[in-house]
Protein backbone atom coordinates (compact mmCIF):
# COMPACT_ATOMS: atom_id res chain seq x y z
CA UNK A 1 0.00 0.00 0.00
CA UNK A 2 1.34 3.43 -0.95
CA UNK A 3 1.93 5.93 1.82
CA UNK A 4 1.58 9.60 0.93
CA UNK A 5 2.90 11.21 4.09
CA UNK A 6 5.28 13.68 2.38
CA UNK A 7 4.27 17.32 3.04
CA UNK A 8 2.61 18.78 -0.05
CA UNK A 9 4.78 21.83 -0.73
CA UNK A 10 8.43 22.65 -0.01
CA UNK A 11 8.70 24.29 3.39
CA UNK A 12 11.39 26.95 3.85
CA UNK A 13 12.13 26.12 7.49
CA UNK A 14 12.48 22.40 6.81
CA UNK A 15 13.45 22.08 3.13
CA UNK A 16 15.23 25.41 2.73
CA UNK A 17 17.65 25.12 5.63
CA UNK A 18 20.53 24.27 3.24
CA UNK A 19 19.11 25.77 0.04
CA UNK A 20 21.79 27.09 -2.34
CA UNK A 21 22.64 30.72 -1.50
CA UNK A 22 20.11 30.80 1.32
CA UNK A 23 21.59 34.09 2.56
CA UNK A 24 20.51 35.71 -0.73
CA UNK A 25 16.86 34.70 -0.18
CA UNK A 26 13.91 36.75 0.97
CA UNK A 27 10.13 36.53 0.72
CA UNK A 28 8.13 39.24 -1.07
CA UNK A 29 4.33 39.67 -1.16
CA UNK A 30 3.12 40.71 -4.63
CA UNK A 31 -0.01 40.13 -6.68
CA UNK A 32 -1.68 38.08 -3.97
CA UNK A 33 1.25 35.63 -3.71
CA UNK A 34 4.25 35.32 -1.43
CA UNK A 35 7.34 34.93 -3.61
CA UNK A 36 10.70 33.39 -2.83
CA UNK A 37 13.30 35.70 -4.38
CA UNK A 38 17.09 35.58 -4.41
CA UNK A 39 19.23 38.66 -5.07
CA UNK A 40 22.94 38.94 -5.77
CA UNK A 41 25.30 41.80 -6.49
CA UNK A 42 25.32 45.54 -5.71
CA UNK A 43 21.98 47.36 -5.51
CA UNK A 44 23.23 50.16 -7.81
CA UNK A 45 24.29 47.81 -10.63
CA UNK A 46 22.18 47.22 -13.78
CA UNK A 47 19.38 44.76 -13.03
CA UNK A 48 19.42 41.28 -14.54
CA UNK A 49 16.15 39.38 -14.07
CA UNK A 50 16.45 35.58 -14.25
CA UNK A 51 13.47 33.23 -14.68
CA UNK A 52 13.92 29.47 -14.38
CA UNK A 53 12.03 26.88 -16.44
CA UNK A 54 9.17 24.51 -15.69
CA UNK A 55 9.88 22.15 -12.79
CA UNK A 56 12.91 24.08 -11.53
CA UNK A 57 13.43 26.81 -8.91
CA UNK A 58 16.14 29.31 -7.91
CA UNK A 59 18.59 26.44 -7.41
CA UNK A 60 18.86 26.36 -11.21
CA UNK A 61 21.04 29.51 -10.96
CA UNK A 62 23.29 28.29 -8.14
CA UNK A 63 26.35 28.31 -10.39
CA UNK A 64 25.45 31.11 -12.82
CA UNK A 65 24.10 33.88 -10.56
CA UNK A 66 27.30 34.41 -8.52
CA UNK A 67 29.31 34.67 -11.76
CA UNK A 68 27.07 37.52 -12.95
CA UNK A 69 26.80 39.29 -9.60
CA UNK A 70 30.04 41.21 -10.16
CA UNK A 71 28.43 43.13 -13.04
CA UNK A 72 24.71 43.08 -12.20
CA UNK A 73 22.11 43.18 -9.50
CA UNK A 74 20.79 39.70 -10.20
CA UNK A 75 17.15 39.06 -9.21
CA UNK A 76 15.84 35.49 -9.44
CA UNK A 77 12.40 34.41 -8.17
CA UNK A 78 10.81 31.01 -7.89
CA UNK A 79 7.93 31.04 -10.37
CA UNK A 80 4.40 30.55 -8.98
CA UNK A 81 3.80 27.00 -7.76
CA UNK A 82 7.51 26.22 -7.98
CA UNK A 83 9.97 25.92 -5.15
CA UNK A 84 8.96 28.16 -2.26
CA UNK A 85 6.60 30.55 -4.10
CA UNK A 86 2.83 30.30 -3.66
CA UNK A 87 0.82 28.71 -6.51
CA UNK A 88 -1.50 30.62 -8.81
CA UNK A 89 -5.18 29.67 -9.10
CA UNK A 90 -5.67 27.07 -11.85
CA UNK A 91 -7.52 29.56 -14.07
CA UNK A 92 -4.40 31.81 -14.16
CA UNK A 93 -1.88 29.12 -15.14
CA UNK A 94 -1.63 30.32 -18.73
CA UNK A 95 1.37 32.05 -20.26
CA UNK A 96 -0.34 35.48 -20.00
CA UNK A 97 -1.39 34.66 -16.43
CA UNK A 98 2.17 33.77 -15.45
CA UNK A 99 3.49 36.90 -17.19
CA UNK A 100 0.98 39.06 -15.29
CA UNK A 101 2.02 37.49 -11.98
CA UNK A 102 5.73 38.10 -12.62
CA UNK A 103 4.84 41.65 -13.67
CA UNK A 104 3.26 42.24 -10.26
CA UNK A 105 6.48 41.07 -8.58
CA UNK A 106 8.64 43.28 -10.82
CA UNK A 107 6.44 46.27 -9.97
CA UNK A 108 6.55 45.51 -6.24
CA UNK A 109 10.35 45.34 -6.32
CA UNK A 110 10.56 48.52 -8.41
CA UNK A 111 12.72 46.85 -11.03
CA UNK A 112 13.63 48.19 -14.46
CA UNK A 113 15.77 45.32 -15.77
CA UNK A 114 18.50 46.15 -18.26
CA UNK A 115 18.70 42.46 -19.17
CA UNK A 116 16.13 39.70 -18.85
CA UNK A 117 17.18 36.08 -19.20
CA UNK A 118 15.11 32.94 -18.93
CA UNK A 119 15.54 29.22 -19.27
CA UNK A 120 13.07 27.21 -21.36
CA UNK A 121 9.53 28.24 -20.29
CA UNK A 122 10.98 31.12 -18.27
CA UNK A 123 12.17 32.62 -21.56
CA UNK A 124 8.60 32.40 -22.89
CA UNK A 125 7.28 34.31 -19.87
CA UNK A 126 9.86 37.05 -20.38
CA UNK A 127 9.20 37.26 -24.12
CA UNK A 128 5.48 37.66 -23.44
CA UNK A 129 6.19 40.43 -20.94
CA UNK A 130 8.46 42.26 -23.37
CA UNK A 131 5.91 41.99 -26.19
CA UNK A 132 3.17 43.31 -23.91
CA UNK A 133 5.26 46.27 -22.71
CA UNK A 134 5.58 45.04 -19.12
CA UNK A 135 9.37 44.99 -19.53
CA UNK A 136 11.66 47.14 -21.67
CA UNK A 137 15.17 45.68 -21.33
CA UNK A 138 18.10 46.39 -23.61
CA UNK A 139 18.84 42.68 -24.03
CA UNK A 140 16.72 39.53 -23.96
CA UNK A 141 18.53 36.22 -23.43
CA UNK A 142 16.97 32.78 -23.81
CA UNK A 143 18.75 29.69 -22.48
CA UNK A 144 17.30 26.87 -24.61
CA UNK A 145 14.14 28.95 -24.79
CA UNK A 146 10.69 27.36 -25.23
CA UNK A 147 9.58 29.97 -27.73
CA UNK A 148 7.95 27.83 -30.42
CA UNK A 149 5.17 25.21 -30.38
CA UNK A 150 6.26 21.59 -30.33
CA UNK A 151 6.36 20.12 -33.84
CA UNK A 152 3.41 18.23 -35.29
CA UNK A 153 0.89 16.44 -33.13
CA UNK A 154 3.04 16.95 -30.03
CA UNK A 155 1.88 20.57 -29.84
CA UNK A 156 -1.64 19.27 -29.13
CA UNK A 157 -0.91 16.02 -27.33
CA UNK A 158 1.68 17.28 -24.85
CA UNK A 159 -0.49 19.99 -23.20
CA UNK A 160 -3.52 17.68 -23.32
CA UNK A 161 -1.70 14.88 -21.49
CA UNK A 162 -0.29 17.35 -18.97
CA UNK A 163 -3.81 18.70 -18.42
CA UNK A 164 -5.19 15.22 -17.73
CA UNK A 165 -2.38 14.53 -15.29
CA UNK A 166 -2.86 17.90 -13.60
CA UNK A 167 -6.59 17.30 -13.15
CA UNK A 168 -5.97 13.92 -11.49
CA UNK A 169 -5.25 14.77 -7.83
CA UNK A 170 -3.26 11.55 -7.35
CA UNK A 171 -0.77 12.18 -10.17
CA UNK A 172 1.51 14.69 -8.39
CA UNK A 173 1.55 12.51 -5.27
CA UNK A 174 2.43 9.33 -7.19
CA UNK A 175 5.18 11.21 -9.06
CA UNK A 176 6.52 12.59 -5.79
CA UNK A 177 6.45 9.14 -4.18
CA UNK A 178 8.53 7.65 -7.02
CA UNK A 179 11.02 10.54 -7.42
CA UNK A 180 14.21 8.86 -6.26
CA UNK A 181 17.66 9.88 -7.46
CA UNK A 182 17.78 7.27 -10.25
CA UNK A 183 14.44 8.44 -11.66
CA UNK A 184 15.55 12.07 -11.55
CA UNK A 185 18.83 11.23 -13.26
CA UNK A 186 16.95 9.51 -16.08
CA UNK A 187 14.65 12.51 -16.43
CA UNK A 188 17.54 15.00 -16.56
CA UNK A 189 19.65 12.88 -18.90
CA UNK A 190 16.61 12.58 -21.15
CA UNK A 191 17.01 16.31 -21.85
CA UNK A 192 20.60 15.82 -22.97
CA UNK A 193 22.15 17.18 -19.75
CA UNK A 194 24.33 15.65 -17.08
CA UNK A 195 24.35 17.25 -13.64
CA UNK A 196 26.60 16.74 -10.65
CA UNK A 197 25.24 14.85 -7.61
CA UNK A 198 24.24 18.07 -5.81
CA UNK A 199 22.27 19.28 -8.84
CA UNK A 200 20.45 15.98 -9.14
CA UNK A 201 19.66 15.93 -5.45
CA UNK A 202 18.13 19.42 -5.56
CA UNK A 203 15.77 18.35 -8.34
CA UNK A 204 14.99 15.15 -6.44
CA UNK A 205 14.06 17.14 -3.35
CA UNK A 206 11.70 19.35 -5.37
CA UNK A 207 10.13 16.47 -7.31
CA UNK A 208 9.49 14.67 -4.02
CA UNK A 209 6.98 17.43 -3.15
CA UNK A 210 3.57 16.91 -4.74
CA UNK A 211 2.82 20.63 -4.60
CA UNK A 212 5.88 21.46 -6.68
CA UNK A 213 5.00 18.73 -9.20
CA UNK A 214 1.45 20.11 -9.36
CA UNK A 215 2.84 23.58 -10.14
CA UNK A 216 4.95 22.23 -13.00
CA UNK A 217 2.12 20.13 -14.46
CA UNK A 218 -0.31 23.04 -14.23
CA UNK A 219 2.10 25.27 -16.10
CA UNK A 220 2.58 22.70 -18.88
CA UNK A 221 -1.13 21.94 -19.08
CA UNK A 222 -1.96 25.56 -19.89
CA UNK A 223 1.04 26.35 -22.09
CA UNK A 224 -0.11 27.65 -25.49
CA UNK A 225 2.87 28.91 -27.46
CA UNK A 226 1.06 29.49 -30.76
CA UNK A 227 0.17 33.12 -30.06
CA UNK A 228 3.61 33.89 -28.63
CA UNK A 229 5.25 32.37 -31.70
CA UNK A 230 3.06 34.49 -34.00
CA UNK A 231 3.92 37.63 -32.03
CA UNK A 232 7.68 37.09 -31.83
CA UNK A 233 8.57 39.17 -34.93
CA UNK A 234 7.40 42.15 -32.87
CA UNK A 235 10.12 41.55 -30.26
CA UNK A 236 12.08 44.64 -31.25
CA UNK A 237 15.09 44.31 -28.98
CA UNK A 238 18.49 42.67 -29.05
CA UNK A 239 18.06 38.93 -28.51
CA UNK A 240 20.61 36.25 -27.71
CA UNK A 241 19.54 32.62 -28.09
CA UNK A 242 21.97 30.43 -26.11
CA UNK A 243 21.50 26.82 -27.20
CA UNK A 244 22.92 23.57 -25.88
CA UNK A 245 24.05 21.57 -28.87
CA UNK A 246 22.90 18.31 -27.25
CA UNK A 247 19.48 19.60 -26.09
CA UNK A 248 16.93 16.80 -26.52
CA UNK A 249 13.99 18.74 -25.04
CA UNK A 250 14.06 21.66 -27.50
CA UNK A 251 16.00 20.82 -30.64
CA UNK A 252 18.83 23.29 -31.41
CA UNK A 253 17.55 23.81 -34.96
CA UNK A 254 14.54 25.57 -33.44
CA UNK A 255 16.72 28.47 -32.33
CA UNK A 256 18.10 29.05 -35.82
CA UNK A 257 14.57 29.15 -37.23
CA UNK A 258 13.57 31.63 -34.51
CA UNK A 259 16.61 33.79 -35.20
CA UNK A 260 15.41 34.32 -38.76
CA UNK A 261 11.99 35.49 -37.53
CA UNK A 262 13.31 38.01 -35.01
CA UNK A 263 14.38 41.56 -35.88
CA UNK A 264 17.74 41.53 -34.04
CA UNK A 265 18.83 38.10 -32.86
CA UNK A 266 21.80 35.78 -32.91
CA UNK A 267 22.39 32.21 -31.79
CA UNK A 268 25.26 31.12 -29.55
CA UNK A 269 25.67 27.35 -29.81
CA UNK A 270 27.19 25.70 -26.72
CA UNK A 271 28.40 22.37 -28.05
CA UNK A 272 28.37 19.34 -25.78
CA UNK A 273 25.70 20.76 -23.45
CA UNK A 274 22.04 19.84 -23.08
CA UNK A 275 18.81 21.53 -22.06
CA UNK A 276 20.27 22.58 -18.70
CA UNK A 277 23.41 24.07 -20.23
CA UNK A 278 23.51 26.91 -17.70
CA UNK A 279 23.69 24.36 -14.87
CA UNK A 280 26.21 22.08 -16.59
CA UNK A 281 28.70 24.80 -17.55
CA UNK A 282 27.78 28.09 -15.84
CA UNK A 283 31.17 29.67 -16.66
CA UNK A 284 30.67 29.16 -20.41
CA UNK A 285 27.11 30.46 -20.33
CA UNK A 286 28.04 33.46 -18.16
CA UNK A 287 30.72 34.50 -20.64
CA UNK A 288 28.29 34.30 -23.55
CA UNK A 289 25.83 36.54 -21.72
CA UNK A 290 28.53 39.00 -20.60
CA UNK A 291 29.92 39.21 -24.13
CA UNK A 292 26.51 40.21 -25.45
CA UNK A 293 25.95 42.64 -22.55
CA UNK A 294 29.20 44.38 -23.46
CA UNK A 295 28.15 44.54 -27.09
CA UNK A 296 24.97 46.43 -26.23
CA UNK A 297 26.72 48.67 -23.71
CA UNK A 298 25.03 47.43 -20.55
CA UNK A 299 28.38 46.72 -18.87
Amino acid sequence: MLSFDTPDRPDWTRDGHDWPHRAASRFVPAGGLTWHVQEFGPAEAPVLLLLHGTGAATHSWRGLAPLLAGQFRVVAPDLPGHGFTDPLPARELSLPGMAKAVGALVAELGLAPAIVAGHSAGAAVLARMCLDGALAPRLFVAFNGALAPLPGAASVLFPSIARLLFLNPLTPRVFAWTADRAAVRRLIEGTGSRLDPEGLDLYRRLFAKAGHVRGALGMMANWDLDRLHRDLPGLALRTLLIVGGDDKAILPDTAFTLRDRLPDARVALARGLGHLAHEEAPERVAELLLEEARAVGVV
